[in-house]
């Protein structure tokens, strides 16, 4: 006697969106979970709260693995020092590299020098000697959000993806509309020009998934001192929007 094929099992089907998060809330235990969400909404209170008083800035990114005999360290120090000098506060990640020079600048100058920094992401990724104030956050898309909304002025050196990730970020909030249109500076042609090409070429030109006229939401300068010489220019149009 033959017996009777069994009939393939159904494939379970993807979870919709709300199901998948109440799958992850059940992983963890309900007081965990709750004080988590309390933590993300205190990180992002005490953020808005500690960068309100900063009412000129400029926020300063780039690579946390330059040292201070790399050009590019030495141009964010002389960038940092002399924006300083023009009465403004400066603000980075409060890490190493880039953002200690920038800190180091403003620091020997007198000036204001913030760093926000991530609490144990990286083990080089503590808080520099030049950060005169600062805070702390555990989570990094807290930390994202107080760097994208704290100055009037973005400034972008050579970095690695999280620089990267941050100057995507500003151009997308730019484009959106979901900030006013602030300045966003690249330093460093030889560095910046390849990536711009490539977007040119196959981003725009082979693709057209950015609009044509992307470039409209960034500068792209070649030294500290170009760029002094640039957001100069930009005071004198109004193009820099300071809050009251």
């Amino acid at each position: 006697m033959r017996r009777k094929a069994k009939s393939p099992k159904p494939q379970a089907s993807p979870l919709p969106g709300s199901d998948r998060i109440d799958q992850l809330l059940a992983a963890h235990e309900h007081e965990e979970t709750t004080w988590r969400i309390f933590k993300i909404i205190s990180e992002f209170v005490k953020g808005f709260e500690f960068l309100r008083k900063y009412k000129r800035a400029a926020s300063i990114y780039g690579s946390s693995r330059l040292h201070l005999k790399n050009h590019v360290y030495r141009e964010a120090q002389q960038l940092a020092r002399a924006l300083s000098k023009m009465g403004f506060t400066i603000i980075t990640g409060g890490g190493p590299g880039v953002m200690e020079a920038a800190n180091h600048g403003a620091y020997n100058n007198g000036g204001q020098s913030v760093g926000i920094n991530i609490e144990g992401i990286f083990g080089d990724e503590r808080r520099n000697k030049y950060v005169k104030e600062g805070e702390s956050f555990q989570y990094f898309f807290t930390r994202k959000v107080m760097l994208s909304f704290a100055s009037q002025l973005y400034i972008f050196f050579p970095g690695g993806f999280g620089t990267l990730d941050e100057l995507f970020e500003m151009i997308t909030l730019v484009q959106t509309k979901k900030i006013p249109p602030v300045p966003i500076i690249l330093i460093d042609k030889h560095y910046w020009q390849p990536l711009i090409s490539w977007i040119d070429k196959t981003v725009y030109g082979e693709n057209k998934a950015v609009e044509k006229n992307y470039r409209d939401y960034f500068y792209l300068v070649d030294s500290a001192e170009e760029a002094v010489k640039l957001i100069k220019k930009l005071m004198s149009q109004k193009k820099i929007p300071f809050w009251k």
